[in-house]
């Protein structure tokens, strides 16, 4: 896959949790290459590039999925924006919410399509897990005091 490729990629899969920009894939796909992790594959339209995983890609991989993850943390741009909410007039915290439920109440029906179309129980469980985030935020969004 060219950069651009992996990028909606990663976007279609696992964008509801974990987000990854141009800017990152770009600057890391020749360092995985240069480490032997990739090979380029077949140049593209426009200057595109193709990378392709190597056996110490696929290795390297796995072993990642196998360590130990260490803690998450959520980096919420809304939450953040909730924390700070006080300094805003009541009609921009009032859009920031509405913004928001607008965006959640999306990110629940993309949940729920998920679950309808995974293929395997992880899949499955993980659309399962963003549709108890987007329920969760629309909570959070339903606490908070509207004007």
């Amino acid at each position: 896959m060219t950069g651009g490729q992996l990028v909606a990629a990663a976007g279609e899969r696992f964008g509801a949790f974990f987000s990854v920009t141009r800017s990152q894939v770009y600057r890391e796909l020749p360092a995985l290459a240069e480490a032997g992790l990739l090979r380029l594959g077949k140049q593209g339209p426009r200057s595109s590039q193709q990378y392709v995983l190597t056996a110490a890609g696929k290795k390297a991989f796995k072993a990642w999925l196998t360590s130990e993850p260490g803690p998450d943390h959520l980096r919420s741009p809304l939450i953040l924006r909730l924390m700070h909410a006080n300094t805003l007039t009541p009609k921009q915290r009032a859009n920031l919410v509405q913004l928001a439920r607008e965006r959640y109440q999306g990110d629940q029906e993309a949940a729920r399509a998920a679950m309808k179309a995974a293929e395997d129980p992880y899949s499955r469980a993980v659309a399962e897990f963003g549709l108890g985030y987007a329920r969760a935020v629309l909570k959070l969004l339903d606490a908070i005091p509207t004007g």
